[in-house]
């Protein structure tokens, strides 16, 4: 019998070629959908799990707030050093810690070549206990413990070492430091949180200047360092927090955990859950991943409707057929096993062609996402039993209600030539095309959304100017040659502005201090929360920042090396009455007095994401204070760019020139913003095409019902238009039908996306509208071809008696 019913299966898909090859068509493109945003959503689970211990392994974070408002102000995924030694000591349930510290840009020079080297990070010898590091060349459990030890990835060692074994080869860091390779390992996973391309013993710090081994023990303020424990199988991490504010009491001092904490994060969780305001690398987004599986769902729903109207629609054809059966004695059951075969058979051809499809588009994909997604992502044995059941699933879940309504035809009625499909089942026909386009509009709609809120953020006024602004990292080997390098910077007339600070706009403002200031006759602390830049007096008209009172740092006032410039969020926060009263008022920022000198106008240091906060500006005492330069460039960028690359080479001959426009860096924090909406837009289209083919299968239904009153009203005398119009009617208005209840669905879903920018859009009315229109405008056209066809045949066939 199944074979049978496979014969019969196939011959009714050559049988209806046209019919038979939209649905394998749109399947097909449905299934290939799914597959692609699947191999995403299997990289975005999977994160971190190329660690054996992955289960076991936890992060731990810091968080710091308010004593008195309990309000949080900053939240960390990094610590401060002292605390790994001392968890280490007073918990032994902790099997192993281990420590890194992101060191970012490293000028590494083996004989003739220089690269700097933007992935290298501080590491222990526990590293390899607790992540899965694999080690090609050199000793793992050794290779970091001297002081001056390096591992390299294997393309950064043939980077610089060619074809030669690298292992205990001689090369400088910083143009300081005398290192020795000793070891090799594999560049982590894709789907990695961290991606090191140089490690570097973590006991070489204990002889740096900026740290040192007595630092390493007490500064309780630097939290760069990212700290992992390894504990035992199905161990309670909560058991283990909940110990952490005595711990934190004990070692800091009493009421410590009033105004910080310590927290866990699982391993696996640190990718698509933690948003932390330091992070090794950007993370994703579960928000996404939901939004990713919705559209993956709704496309294949979308397919299988589509499967249902265009089977559904030709009943009529298959009418006969089904009626000589019974009479020659098949059940109802047996009518309904050979249809699902035949809509099994179609999606397991589907399937089949969804993964030629799959391996053919994904390096469009991975170009469209900046991703280096495989197709070996699907060949996991969990993945291929769901491959091998999916045509299964699609098959019968698509094809049930075609068997069940086909099956239940009336012999004597469709031999009599009396068959005619019920209300019933047209209605049901018209509400699965409103749920298609339904979902289209909520597309549509998210989609225009999505460009709009990208559009805003990137012409929005940030307070001051972006443009033609050039920034790199200070080196240390300007330290003593300063103000040389910034004159011979200046000599060239396309060079503007030369400045320095502790940080950028574009980077997130992580550094904070207790704050007093003058009340009465003396100083009174303040509840403010501000984050603070160390900046020259080249900063601000760098930025073209505006002044909003007072002045900005000047050479011609010795006592500016104690002043302080503060933003009119700073000035709001302290509660000043207005900017021209914070001029001239003592004011105390850590261990730092001196005098409020002006206050900037606020403007946007971080992505729109944040709101404008508090900000304090002062000159850095420190040979290391400045970690970054900014020059403000004239419209001539590329001499400018020749000028100063030039001067860097006189002064740092041994360092490379490394630079970013500001631009660019703005840019690069809505990236993914960018992907989603082009990923929106692509899927977008292809969901409504897929739905236009439902619509089609049911308006060639609806028309394969009435030929016959068509032929009558042209013999009458109707003209094409009115035809037309009479087909249409009915199908735009299911349209409507679906705008209605897509609008509040798709305001709900996009408003609530909204809110992860502190400054967005409103919704205009007007996108709802469009979305409607064009829903209408594709509709009508889809109709409209079949229908003009039906209007401009020949009546005498359609009134033809059989």
């Amino acid at each position: 019998m199944f074979k049978n019913y496979f014969k019969t299966a196939l011959r009714n898909l050559l049988r209806f070629k046209f019919v038979s090859f939209i649905n394998l068509f749109g399947l097909t493109v449905g299934l290939t959908c799914c597959l692609l945003i699947t191999i995403y959503l299997l990289n975005e689970l999977g994160y971190d799990r190329y660690n054996r211990k992955a289960d076991n392994i936890y992060r731990v974070e810091r968080t710091f707030s308010n004593s008195e408002t309990g309000v949080v102000s900053l939240e960390l995924g990094a610590v401060a050093p002292p605390f790994a030694p001392l968890l280490q000591n007073d918990f032994k349930d902790i099997k192993k810690i281990t420590s890194l510290l992101p060191w970012g840009n490293t000028t590494v020079q083996y004989n003739d070549k220089i690269f700097n080297e933007k992935k290298s990070f501080f590491a222990d010898e526990n590293l390899f206990n607790v992540f899965d590091v694999k080690v090609t060349k050199g000793n793992a459990s050794k290779a970091l413990n001297e002081p001056y030890s390096i591992m390299l990835t294997e393309e950064t060692a043939k980077k610089y070492f060619g074809a030669e074994d690298p292992v205990n080869k001689i090369v400088r860091l910083d143009n300081q430091f005398i290192c020795k390779v000793t070891g090799i390992f594999k560049a982590l996973p894709d789907n990695a949180h961290w991606h090191p391309d140089m490690l570097l013993s973590f006991s070489t710090l204990k002889d740096t200047a900026v740290y040192g081994e007595e630092k390493l023990r007490t500064n309780w303020g630097n939290n760069a360092f990212y700290t992992y424990l390894l504990l035992p199988d199905n161990y309670n991490a909560k058991k283990l927090e909940a110990q952490f504010p005595s711990f934190l009491n004990r070692h800091m001092g009493e009421k410590t955990s009033d105004w910080t904490s310590l927290s866990l994060r699982k391993l696996t969780d640190i990718h698509l859950y933690s948003h932390k305001d330091s992070e090794i690398e950007e993370n994703g987004d579960i928000k996404r991943v939901y939004i990713f599986s919705a559209i993956a769902l709704f496309i294949l729903l979308i397919a299988c409707i589509n499967y249902m109207n265009l089977s559904t629609a030709r009943s009529a054809l298959r009418a006969k057929e089904i009626g000589v059966r019974k009479v020659i004695g098949a059940g109802k059951a047996e009518l309904i096993i050979q249809f699902l075969s035949e809509s099994v058979l179609l999606c397991s051809i589907a399937a089949i062609f969804s993964l030629v499809l799959v391996s053919l588009s994904l390096p469009w994909f991975n170009k469209l996402a900046e991703q280096s997604f495989s197709f070996k992502t699907l060949m996991q044995w969990k993945i291929i039993i769901a491959l091998l059941v999916v045509p299964f699933v699609v098959g019968i879940s698509a094809g049930i209600y075609p068997a069940i309504f086909l099956s239940s035809f009336k012999p004597v009625k469709v031999l009599k030539g009396i068959f005619k499909a019920g209300n019933s089942t047209l209605s049901f026909r018209k509400v699965l095309v409103v749920v298609q386009f339904s979902v289209s509009i909520i597309l549509i709609i998210s989609t225009a959304v999505v460009f709009q809120q990208l559009r805003y953020i990137q012409n929005r006024s940030l307070g001051f100017n972006k443009e033609y602004i050039l920034t790199f990292n200070n080196n240390t080997g300007l330290n003593t040659s300063w103000e040389a390098f910034k004159t011979a910077l200046l000599s060239n007339a396309n060079v503007q502005v030369v400045g320095r600070s502790s940080r950028i706009p574009s980077g997130r403002l992580l550094d904070a201090d207790e704050s007093q200031i003058n009340k009465g006759n003396s100083l009174a602390p303040t509840k403010a929360d501000i984050k603070y830049v160390q900046a020259d007096q080249d900063f601000i008209p760098a930025y073209q920042i505006k002044m909003a009172a007072g002045r900005n740092f000047s050479k011609a006032f010795s006592t500016d090396t104690s002043s302080f410039l503060i933003n009119e969020a700073a000035a709001k926060a302290l509660g000043l009455k207005s900017n021209d009263d914070a001029i001239g008022k003592q004011f105390q920022y850590g261990d730092r007095k001196g005098q409020i000198a002006g206050v900037f106008q606020d403007f946007n240091f971080e992505s729109l994401h944040q709101r404008v906060i508090p900000i304090v500006l002062f000159a850095s005492t420190k040979v290391n204070g400045y970690n970054r330069i900014s020059i403000k460039v004239s419209g001539n960028t590329e001499a400018a760019l020749t000028h100063i690359e030039n001067t860097w080479k006189k002064f740092l001959p041994e360092t490379p020139f490394d630079y970013a426009f500001l631009d660019e860096r703005f840019a690069d924090l809505y990236k993914s913003e960018q992907q989603q909406q082009s990923i929106f837009t692509i899927f977008s289209c292809i969901a409504i095409f897929i739905a236009c083919l439902g619509l089609f299968g049911l308006s060639a239904f609806t028309i394969t019902q009435r030929i016959k009153e068509i032929g009558i009203r042209k013999v009458l005398g109707a003209s094409v238009g009115s035809i037309v119009n009479l087909i249409s009617k009915d199908f735009l208005l299911l349209v409507i039908i679906a705008s209605i209840i897509a609008f509040p669905v798709a305001w709900y879903v996009m408003n609530n996306w909204l809110q992860d920018f502190a400054y967005r859009i409103n919704i205009a009315w007007w996108i709802f509208i469009f979305a409607g229109a064009a829903a209408l405008l594709i509709a009508f056209a889809t109709i409209s071809f079949q229908a003009v066809k039906a209007a401009v045949s020949n009546p005498v066939k359609s009134l033809r008696s059989e």
